[in-house]
């Protein structure tokens, strides 16, 4: 069974990125329609039967809820995209309600096809109070990552500026920090943590063992005997293949 999904996004890059990423790793879905606002969203809900609407929340003119509230119903689950803060992701995922953060990864892109593939055999769908949910985001929506982040050293701590960070590399269960000055420092947690901690709009985990501060510090990607990253300090990180798609989204939402 397929799902039938439409993309209502108002910037071209993050929905095409979206459309890719759900051909590639999506097989279950369908995209039957693309918008870049509401009002062609509406047009299109008239004309096509869609099982999920992949929709943004912040759009000029007209906002994600907004257009919800427009509708005199509808049958669909909704799965928000955004570029907010991992708060919101996370409350978000505590109801039925979905919500993917920009940039997209596949994982979850892929537990949130699987959430409303489930919801959609068992009948129901994840659409039942948009006024409330609006009010979280709201609320949720304000608060922000750090932008400082105390490294744990030999000594104490070093409170360092996210921006100055250049890259993280994962050494067994330990992590090197690499900054903008040259040092480098180990830290005793592990390069998941400090995936969770730091803001996904500027951090990007290319691979397993790496994450690069791609708004502040990413020079150039190369193509060239691989998928690589290239830094402010000259160092090169290695773009997974799996990681590629998001990697091309992330660096086009620039």
């Amino acid at each position: 069974m397929k799902l039938r999904a439409m993309i209502v996004d108002d910037e071209f890059n993050a929905s095409s990125n979206l459309q890719m990423m759900l051909q590639d790793f999506c097989p279950e879905v369908e995209v039957t329609a693309i918008c870049n606002s509401a009002a062609e969203a509406r047009e299109a809900l008239e004309e096509h039967d869609v099982d999920v609407v992949f929709l943004d929340i912040k759009m000029p003119g007209e906002d994600g809820f907004s257009m919800l509230s427009s509708l005199p119903s509808h049958d669909f689950s909704v799965v928000f995209t955004t570029a907010h803060n991992e708060f919101a992701l996370k409350a978000f995922r505590a109801g039925a309600i979905d919500y993917l953060e920009k940039p997209i990864s596949v994982d979850d892109l892929q537990q949130a096809v699987a959430k409303v593939m489930r919801m959609h055999q068992a009948g129901t769908t994840n659409t039942s109070d948009y006024p409330s949910l609006e009010e979280m985001f709201k609320h949720i929506s304000a608060q922000r990552n750090p932008e400082k982040m105390a490294i744990p050293t030999r000594d104490g701590y070093l409170i360092v500026d996210n921006k100055e960070i250049v890259r993280l590399e994962a050494c067994d269960s330990y992590t090197n920090i690499y900054l903008s000055n040259g040092k480098r420092y180990m830290s005793s947690k592990n390069i998941k943590v400090y995936e969770d901690m730091l803001s996904k709009r500027d951090f990007f985990r290319t691979h397993k063992s790496h994450i690069i501060n791609a708004r502040h510090h990413l020079k150039e990607f190369s193509r060239a005997d691989g998928n690589f990253a290239i830094l402010s300090d000259a160092s090169t990180v290695p773009v997974s293949r799996r990681k590629l798609p998001e990697f091309l989204g992330h660096i086009a939402s620039f």
